[in-house]
């Protein structure tokens, strides 16, 4: 006799970056031709080297490190982020506005748990960030995928008939996760508006943020003095300060509402690794030209990336920023079984877009994510002479 399984997490997908690693187990590859990983963009590098030592005198001095701390996060470290939301983007935030959370995954967690329940509706742009789509469908919400254009840009419109009594928020990424894109501020704006005039909760994922090629604000939500009625914003440390083990992130929402939510921390991790909160407030008070010199790195590695697969005959790259590129190739095979192909002719680990879309996506099925991260200038060029040897 089987033991009884959730029918919710039964239709849940396999964990795609874990799936693309069960290929890599599975696949031999050739010893002169050496691995280009580009399925995950996590950093593949520990903190900076004064993190790192700050750090270690954390584990050695700061008896809190090791203990419990509040569910909503360190308090310092709250008013920190809510200090940066002026800083960053000319609004008005106060501590009591920030949540700490382990990860910006958890971020979305949270807010979708005060927000939907089996049966709801949330409105996600397609190609979607697969774990996004999974937590919703593990909890029977419908993800309802909003198709994007040539260019990746969702359209409010398009969304707007999408809405039903049913739908409870509408989630942006930007820049994109997988696409790349970086959402103008009109756009954002229009976004806001939709959500606002039907009710409804704008979630607007910014992990990537600090890669972001604008230097003005990305957008200017937080200056609507009503902007904690319909904004839940998210963002990572991981990213910026390499704290990816961690798991440390922020959500911005309306404090009452972050008063259920602090529900929900206690009943799960109860609250964030107070190691990594420290590190992270160390971090944003102290590396600020370090990050400059990362952000300034990625920039160069997506042009890299522009120009190399921009220049492949019959790809099509549909975005490009931050840590990904999001292509269209010429064959016609689906992309799931190309990634296989390209792993084993061309020792290339790259997510087939069939892990972005609902499966009877034909957009899916003709493209890749690329994450340039961790590769430089050197791979990025050799990746692209790769794709265009791929013979199918």
């Amino acid at each position: 006799m089987s033991l009884p399984l959730n029918p919710h997490m039964a239709k849940t997908a396999a964990p795609p970056v874990m799936q693309a690693y069960r290929w890599l187990a599975e696949t031999r590859i050739s010893g002169d031709r050496p691995l280009i990983n580009v399925s995950q963009a996590a950093p593949a590098l520990p903190p900076p080297d004064p993190l790192r030592r700050a750090m270690a005198e954390m584990v050695l001095n700061d008896a809190g490190a090791h203990l419990y701390g509040p569910d909503l996060g360190l308090p310092a470290l709250r008013a920190e982020v809510a200090a940066r939301i002026a800083t960053i983007y000319g609004g008005e935030a106060d501590e009591t506005q920030v949540a700490i959370t382990s990860g910006c995954n958890q971020a979305f967690t949270a807010a979708i748990a005060t927000l939907a329940r089996a049966g709801d509706e949330v409105i996600l742009p397609t190609p979607w960030y697969f774990n996004h789509q999974m937590w919703l469908t593990m909890n029977g919400i419908r993800a309802v995928p909003l198709a994007t254009g040539g260019d990746l840009q969702p359209d409010p419109d398009r969304a707007a008939a999408l809405i039903t009594p049913r739908t409870r928020a509408l989630v942006l990424v930007t820049p994109n996760n997988p696409g790349g894109v970086e959402y103008p501020p009109e756009l954002m704006r229009a976004f806001f508006d939709l959500a606002r005039a039907h009710g409804l909760a704008l979630i607007v994922d910014e992990t990537y943020r600090d890669f972001h090629a604008r230097s003005d604000a990305p957008h200017d939500l937080f200056t609507d003095p009503d902007w904690p009625g319909t904004l839940f914003h998210l963002y990572s440390f991981s990213k910026a300060y390499r704290l990816t083990g961690h798991r440390v992130g922020a959500l911005v929402a309306d404090t009452a509402r972050l008063a259920q939510v602090e529900k929900y921390l206690d009943s799960t991790t109860i609250c964030a690794s107070q190691l990594g909160q420290r590190a992270a407030l160390w971090g944003m008070r102290n590396l600020g030209q370090w990050l400059a010199g990362e952000r300034a790195e990625i920039l160069d590695r997506r042009a890299a990336v522009a120009h190399a697969i921009g220049g492949l005959p019959g790809w099509r790259l549909k975005g490009c920023g931050a840590f990904f590129a999001y292509a269209e190739y010429p064959y016609d095979m689906p992309s799931a079984d190309i990634a296989r192909e390209l792993l084993q002719n061309q020792a290339v680990l790259a997510l087939p877009g069939s892990m972005f879309t609902p499966k009877d996506d034909p957009a899916g099925a003709r493209a890749f994510r690329i994450a340039f991260a961790n590769i430089d200038r050197d791979a990025i060029a050799l990746l692209a002479e790769r794709l265009r040897n791929l013979a199918l």
